[in-house]
Protein backbone atom coordinates (compact mmCIF):
# COMPACT_ATOMS: atom_id res chain seq x y z
CA UNK A 1 0.00 0.00 0.00
CA UNK A 2 2.59 2.34 0.55
CA UNK A 3 4.61 1.77 -2.09
CA UNK A 4 1.85 2.04 -4.39
CA UNK A 5 1.61 5.62 -2.52
CA UNK A 6 4.64 6.39 -3.34
CA UNK A 7 4.63 5.27 -7.31
CA UNK A 8 2.07 7.37 -7.45
CA UNK A 9 3.39 10.68 -5.67
CA UNK A 10 6.33 10.13 -7.75
CA UNK A 11 4.66 9.76 -11.13
CA UNK A 12 2.40 13.24 -9.88
CA UNK A 13 5.86 15.27 -9.47
CA UNK A 14 7.36 14.25 -12.39
CA UNK A 15 4.25 14.95 -14.74
CA UNK A 16 3.65 18.51 -12.81
CA UNK A 17 7.55 18.80 -13.08
CA UNK A 18 7.29 17.99 -16.95
CA UNK A 19 4.48 20.39 -17.39
CA UNK A 20 5.85 23.43 -15.59
CA UNK A 21 9.34 23.18 -17.77
CA UNK A 22 7.36 22.77 -20.85
CA UNK A 23 4.92 25.89 -20.14
CA UNK A 24 7.55 27.88 -18.31
CA UNK A 25 9.38 27.66 -22.22
CA UNK A 26 9.32 31.14 -24.13
CA UNK A 27 7.74 32.91 -21.13
CA UNK A 28 9.40 36.01 -19.70
CA UNK A 29 13.75 34.44 -19.68
CA UNK A 30 12.22 30.78 -20.38
CA UNK A 31 13.80 28.64 -17.79
CA UNK A 32 16.36 31.31 -16.43
CA UNK A 33 15.73 33.17 -13.88
CA UNK A 34 15.32 36.62 -14.66
CA UNK A 35 16.74 37.98 -11.35
CA UNK A 36 19.61 35.91 -11.86
CA UNK A 37 20.71 37.38 -14.99
CA UNK A 38 20.82 40.17 -14.01
CA UNK A 39 22.39 39.37 -11.05
CA UNK A 40 20.26 41.34 -8.76
CA UNK A 41 17.88 39.80 -6.09
CA UNK A 42 13.93 39.93 -5.93
CA UNK A 43 14.17 42.67 -3.59
CA UNK A 44 16.28 44.68 -5.77
CA UNK A 45 15.47 48.56 -6.22
CA UNK A 46 14.89 50.04 -9.70
CA UNK A 47 18.20 51.60 -9.77
CA UNK A 48 20.04 48.88 -9.04
CA UNK A 49 18.65 46.52 -11.27
CA UNK A 50 19.16 49.11 -13.97
CA UNK A 51 23.12 49.74 -12.92
CA UNK A 52 23.19 45.54 -12.97
CA UNK A 53 21.57 45.66 -16.77
CA UNK A 54 24.31 48.38 -17.96
CA UNK A 55 27.72 46.94 -16.38
CA UNK A 56 26.19 43.39 -18.18
CA UNK A 57 24.93 44.99 -20.94
CA UNK A 58 28.69 46.91 -21.55
CA UNK A 59 30.02 43.31 -21.40
CA UNK A 60 28.70 41.39 -23.72
CA UNK A 61 27.64 44.01 -26.21
CA UNK A 62 28.11 42.09 -29.66
CA UNK A 63 30.19 45.11 -30.99
CA UNK A 64 32.71 44.57 -28.71
CA UNK A 65 33.82 40.84 -29.56
CA UNK A 66 35.48 40.32 -32.85
CA UNK A 67 35.76 36.44 -33.20
CA UNK A 68 32.54 34.98 -34.97
CA UNK A 69 31.99 32.57 -31.91
CA UNK A 70 32.45 34.70 -29.49
CA UNK A 71 30.43 37.50 -30.84
CA UNK A 72 27.62 34.83 -31.46
CA UNK A 73 27.27 33.81 -27.96
CA UNK A 74 27.30 37.41 -27.10
CA UNK A 75 24.27 38.44 -29.05
CA UNK A 76 22.79 35.64 -27.60
CA UNK A 77 23.81 36.45 -23.84
CA UNK A 78 22.91 40.23 -24.28
CA UNK A 79 19.50 39.21 -26.25
CA UNK A 80 18.76 37.34 -22.40
CA UNK A 81 19.45 40.49 -20.30
CA UNK A 82 17.87 42.81 -22.36
CA UNK A 83 14.82 40.55 -21.78
CA UNK A 84 15.63 40.67 -18.51
CA UNK A 85 15.51 44.16 -17.84
CA UNK A 86 12.07 44.66 -20.42
CA UNK A 87 10.48 42.53 -17.41
CA UNK A 88 12.12 43.71 -14.60
CA UNK A 89 12.33 47.58 -14.95
CA UNK A 90 8.14 47.42 -15.17
CA UNK A 91 6.53 47.27 -12.34
CA UNK A 92 3.25 45.72 -14.03
CA UNK A 93 5.53 42.89 -15.82
CA UNK A 94 7.56 42.52 -12.63
CA UNK A 95 4.75 42.02 -10.74
CA UNK A 96 3.23 39.26 -13.13
CA UNK A 97 6.72 37.27 -13.16
CA UNK A 98 6.65 37.50 -8.99
CA UNK A 99 3.38 35.84 -8.91
CA UNK A 100 4.53 33.02 -11.84
CA UNK A 101 7.58 32.60 -9.27
CA UNK A 102 5.82 32.46 -6.39
CA UNK A 103 2.87 30.59 -7.76
CA UNK A 104 4.43 27.75 -9.96
CA UNK A 105 1.42 25.59 -10.43
CA UNK A 106 -1.14 28.42 -11.99
CA UNK A 107 0.59 27.93 -15.58
CA UNK A 108 -2.76 28.96 -17.48
CA UNK A 109 -2.50 32.14 -15.50
CA UNK A 110 1.07 32.57 -16.63
CA UNK A 111 0.46 32.42 -20.28
CA UNK A 112 -2.59 34.95 -19.66
CA UNK A 113 -0.40 37.55 -18.28
CA UNK A 114 2.30 36.82 -20.36
CA UNK A 115 0.60 37.63 -23.74
CA UNK A 116 -1.86 39.65 -22.53
CA UNK A 117 0.99 41.98 -21.96
CA UNK A 118 2.20 41.07 -25.41
CA UNK A 119 -0.91 41.31 -27.75
CA UNK A 120 -2.18 44.22 -25.80
CA UNK A 121 -2.27 47.78 -27.71
CA UNK A 122 0.74 50.30 -26.90
CA UNK A 123 -1.33 53.13 -26.87
CA UNK A 124 -4.42 53.96 -24.61
CA UNK A 125 -7.73 52.87 -26.30
CA UNK A 126 -9.19 55.42 -24.97
CA UNK A 127 -6.91 57.89 -26.96
CA UNK A 128 -7.58 56.29 -29.94
CA UNK A 129 -11.62 56.80 -29.34
CA UNK A 130 -11.54 60.41 -29.26
CA UNK A 131 -9.13 60.68 -31.92
CA UNK A 132 -11.39 59.03 -34.48
CA UNK A 133 -13.88 61.12 -33.14
CA UNK A 134 -12.39 64.10 -33.40
CA UNK A 135 -11.09 63.30 -37.29
CA UNK A 136 -14.87 61.83 -38.48
CA UNK A 137 -16.28 65.49 -37.03
CA UNK A 138 -13.74 67.15 -38.86
CA UNK A 139 -14.14 65.47 -41.55
CA UNK A 140 -18.26 66.07 -41.77
CA UNK A 141 -17.62 70.02 -40.91
CA UNK A 142 -15.87 70.77 -43.53
CA UNK A 143 -17.15 68.71 -46.13
CA UNK A 144 -20.68 69.68 -45.63
CA UNK A 145 -19.04 73.39 -45.72
CA UNK A 146 -17.63 72.10 -48.92
CA UNK A 147 -20.76 71.27 -50.54
CA UNK A 148 -22.13 74.03 -49.13
CA UNK A 149 -19.71 77.29 -50.94
CA UNK A 150 -20.42 74.84 -54.17
CA UNK A 151 -24.12 75.32 -54.08
CA UNK A 152 -23.48 78.55 -53.41
CA UNK A 153 -20.93 78.87 -56.31
CA UNK A 154 -23.94 77.72 -58.70
CA UNK A 155 -26.42 79.45 -57.45
CA UNK A 156 -24.16 82.46 -58.35
CA UNK A 157 -24.04 81.59 -61.92
CA UNK A 158 -27.65 81.26 -62.30
CA UNK A 159 -29.13 84.30 -64.21
CA UNK A 160 -32.46 83.99 -62.13
CA UNK A 161 -30.66 84.12 -58.61
CA UNK A 162 -27.40 86.10 -59.81
CA UNK A 163 -29.82 89.17 -60.75
CA UNK A 164 -32.07 88.79 -57.98
CA UNK A 165 -29.16 88.73 -55.86
CA UNK A 166 -27.80 92.29 -57.96
CA UNK A 167 -31.21 93.92 -57.29
CA UNK A 168 -31.10 93.15 -53.27
CA UNK A 169 -27.80 94.51 -52.98
CA UNK A 170 -28.39 97.57 -55.30
CA UNK A 171 -31.61 97.78 -53.08
CA UNK A 172 -29.44 97.94 -49.92
CA UNK A 173 -26.93 100.41 -51.39
CA UNK A 174 -24.03 97.61 -51.21
CA UNK A 175 -22.92 98.33 -55.08
CA UNK A 176 -22.91 102.05 -55.22
CA UNK A 177 -20.58 102.96 -58.16
CA UNK A 178 -17.47 105.24 -56.82
CA UNK A 179 -16.54 107.09 -59.48
CA UNK A 180 -13.77 108.33 -57.49
CA UNK A 181 -12.19 105.26 -57.32
CA UNK A 182 -9.12 104.13 -59.06
CA UNK A 183 -9.96 100.42 -58.14
CA UNK A 184 -9.59 98.38 -61.41
CA UNK A 185 -11.89 96.64 -64.03
CA UNK A 186 -10.67 93.44 -62.32
CA UNK A 187 -10.90 94.98 -58.88
CA UNK A 188 -14.48 95.64 -59.12
CA UNK A 189 -15.56 92.92 -60.44
CA UNK A 190 -13.81 90.73 -57.66
CA UNK A 191 -15.74 92.96 -55.35
CA UNK A 192 -19.08 92.62 -56.96
CA UNK A 193 -19.09 88.84 -57.05
CA UNK A 194 -18.02 88.92 -53.06
CA UNK A 195 -21.03 91.01 -52.66
CA UNK A 196 -22.98 88.67 -54.73
CA UNK A 197 -22.11 86.01 -52.44
CA UNK A 198 -22.50 87.55 -49.83
CA UNK A 199 -26.24 88.38 -50.33
CA UNK A 200 -27.27 84.60 -51.82
CA UNK A 201 -25.96 83.34 -48.49
CA UNK A 202 -27.51 85.39 -46.09
CA UNK A 203 -31.08 85.43 -48.82
CA UNK A 204 -30.98 82.02 -49.95
CA UNK A 205 -32.44 79.18 -47.40
CA UNK A 206 -30.20 75.94 -48.46
CA UNK A 207 -31.54 72.76 -46.81
CA UNK A 208 -30.52 69.15 -47.17
CA UNK A 209 -27.34 67.69 -47.71
CA UNK A 210 -26.03 71.12 -49.12
CA UNK A 211 -27.76 73.27 -46.21
CA UNK A 212 -24.93 75.52 -44.50
CA UNK A 213 -22.78 73.50 -42.27
CA UNK A 214 -23.28 73.76 -38.10
CA UNK A 215 -21.49 72.57 -35.53
CA UNK A 216 -24.23 70.56 -33.88
CA UNK A 217 -24.59 68.22 -36.76
CA UNK A 218 -20.55 66.98 -36.01
CA UNK A 219 -20.56 63.62 -34.60
CA UNK A 220 -18.79 65.24 -31.12
CA UNK A 221 -21.48 67.50 -30.66
CA UNK A 222 -24.33 64.89 -31.04
CA UNK A 223 -22.45 62.29 -28.85
CA UNK A 224 -22.61 64.94 -26.46
CA UNK A 225 -26.36 65.58 -26.49
CA UNK A 226 -27.22 61.97 -26.87
CA UNK A 227 -28.68 61.84 -23.86
CA UNK A 228 -30.69 65.03 -23.89
CA UNK A 229 -31.40 63.36 -27.94
CA UNK A 230 -32.63 59.94 -26.87
CA UNK A 231 -34.57 61.23 -23.81
CA UNK A 232 -36.69 63.74 -25.65
CA UNK A 233 -37.05 61.06 -28.83
CA UNK A 234 -38.63 58.70 -25.93
CA UNK A 235 -40.70 61.50 -24.57
CA UNK A 236 -42.21 62.50 -27.90
CA UNK A 237 -42.79 58.51 -29.05
CA UNK A 238 -44.75 58.59 -25.26
CA UNK A 239 -46.91 61.74 -25.89
CA UNK A 240 -48.13 60.74 -29.20
CA UNK A 241 -48.99 57.73 -28.42
CA UNK A 242 -51.21 58.89 -25.31
CA UNK A 243 -52.64 62.03 -27.57
CA UNK A 244 -53.24 60.38 -30.57
CA UNK A 245 -53.99 56.75 -30.03
CA UNK A 246 -54.43 56.52 -26.19
CA UNK A 247 -56.77 59.38 -26.41
CA UNK A 248 -57.26 59.99 -29.75
CA UNK A 249 -57.11 63.85 -30.09
CA UNK A 250 -56.67 65.73 -33.21
CA UNK A 251 -53.25 65.56 -35.16
CA UNK A 252 -50.91 68.08 -34.81
CA UNK A 253 -49.17 69.72 -37.75
CA UNK A 254 -45.72 68.94 -36.63
CA UNK A 255 -47.01 65.21 -35.98
CA UNK A 256 -48.71 65.00 -39.46
CA UNK A 257 -44.98 65.70 -40.93
CA UNK A 258 -43.87 63.50 -38.81
CA UNK A 259 -45.71 60.63 -40.37
CA UNK A 260 -45.64 61.40 -44.05
CA UNK A 261 -41.66 61.68 -43.18
CA UNK A 262 -41.78 58.33 -41.97
CA UNK A 263 -43.82 57.04 -44.74
CA UNK A 264 -41.75 58.36 -47.55
CA UNK A 265 -39.18 57.14 -45.51
CA UNK A 266 -37.09 59.83 -45.88
CA UNK A 267 -34.21 61.53 -42.83
CA UNK A 268 -34.88 64.93 -41.09
CA UNK A 269 -32.38 66.87 -44.26
CA UNK A 270 -34.23 64.98 -46.97
CA UNK A 271 -37.65 66.24 -45.66
CA UNK A 272 -36.52 69.57 -44.79
CA UNK A 273 -34.93 69.92 -48.41
CA UNK A 274 -38.19 69.42 -50.02
CA UNK A 275 -40.03 72.80 -50.90
CA UNK A 276 -42.85 74.15 -49.01
CA UNK A 277 -45.60 73.85 -51.03
CA UNK A 278 -45.09 70.12 -51.76
CA UNK A 279 -45.33 70.13 -48.62
CA UNK A 280 -48.35 71.70 -48.43
CA UNK A 281 -49.44 68.82 -50.93
CA UNK A 282 -48.54 66.40 -48.63
CA UNK A 283 -50.93 68.09 -46.14
CA UNK A 284 -53.86 68.73 -48.52
CA UNK A 285 -53.79 65.34 -49.69
CA UNK A 286 -53.66 64.18 -46.35
CA UNK A 287 -51.02 61.57 -46.66
CA UNK A 288 -50.44 61.11 -43.11
CA UNK A 289 -53.35 58.51 -43.07
CA UNK A 290 -51.42 55.36 -44.26
CA UNK A 291 -54.87 54.42 -46.30
CA UNK A 292 -54.66 57.52 -48.25
CA UNK A 293 -50.81 57.32 -48.69
CA UNK A 294 -50.73 53.82 -50.07
CA UNK A 295 -53.07 55.07 -52.53
CA UNK A 296 -51.44 57.90 -53.55
CA UNK A 297 -47.73 56.50 -53.70
CA UNK A 298 -49.58 53.83 -55.74
CA UNK A 299 -50.98 56.17 -58.50
CA UNK A 300 -47.32 58.26 -58.10
CA UNK A 301 -45.79 54.99 -59.57
CA UNK A 302 -48.56 54.46 -62.42
CA UNK A 303 -47.59 58.23 -63.27
CA UNK A 304 -44.08 57.28 -63.50
CA UNK A 305 -44.54 54.29 -65.89
CA UNK A 306 -46.30 56.00 -67.93
CA UNK A 307 -44.14 58.97 -67.96
CA UNK A 308 -41.18 56.35 -68.82
CA UNK A 309 -43.18 55.10 -71.50
CA UNK A 310 -43.58 57.94 -73.19
CA UNK A 311 -40.14 59.03 -72.82
CA UNK A 312 -38.00 59.35 -75.95
CA UNK A 313 -34.65 58.05 -74.46
CA UNK A 314 -36.29 55.21 -72.32
CA UNK A 315 -38.10 53.84 -75.44
CA UNK A 316 -34.67 53.96 -77.13
CA UNK A 317 -33.46 51.97 -73.95
CA UNK A 318 -36.02 49.68 -74.46
CA UNK A 319 -35.29 48.77 -78.19
CA UNK A 320 -31.49 48.55 -77.29
CA UNK A 321 -32.47 45.58 -74.29
CA UNK A 322 -34.53 43.86 -76.68
CA UNK A 323 -32.39 43.95 -79.06
CA UNK A 324 -28.34 43.78 -77.33
CA UNK A 325 -29.80 42.31 -73.79
CA UNK A 326 -27.70 43.42 -70.74
CA UNK A 327 -24.79 45.44 -71.69
CA UNK A 328 -21.45 43.91 -70.86
CA UNK A 329 -18.03 44.01 -71.10
CA UNK A 330 -15.92 41.81 -72.76
CA UNK A 331 -11.52 41.46 -73.23
CA UNK A 332 -10.37 39.65 -76.28
CA UNK A 333 -7.67 37.93 -75.17
CA UNK A 334 -6.29 36.88 -79.14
Amino acid sequence: MILRFLSISLVLIIVSSLCEAQLLEGLYCGKSNCYDVIGVPRDASKSEIAKNYRKLARQFHPDLHREVEAKAIAEEQFKTIATAYEILKDDESRADYDYMLDNPDAYYAHYYRYYRRRVAPKVDVRVVIITTITVISLVQYFGARQRYYSAIKYFITVPKYRNKALDIAKADGLLVVDKKSKKSKSEIKEETEKIIQSVIEDKMDIKGAYAKPSVYDVLWIQLVFSPYTISKWIYLRMMYFVKFTFLKQEYTLEYKLYLIRKYLKMGQHQFDSIEDHQKQDYLHQELWDKEKFDIWKKQEEEDMKIQMAESNRYKQYRRFMKKNGIPRMTFDDS
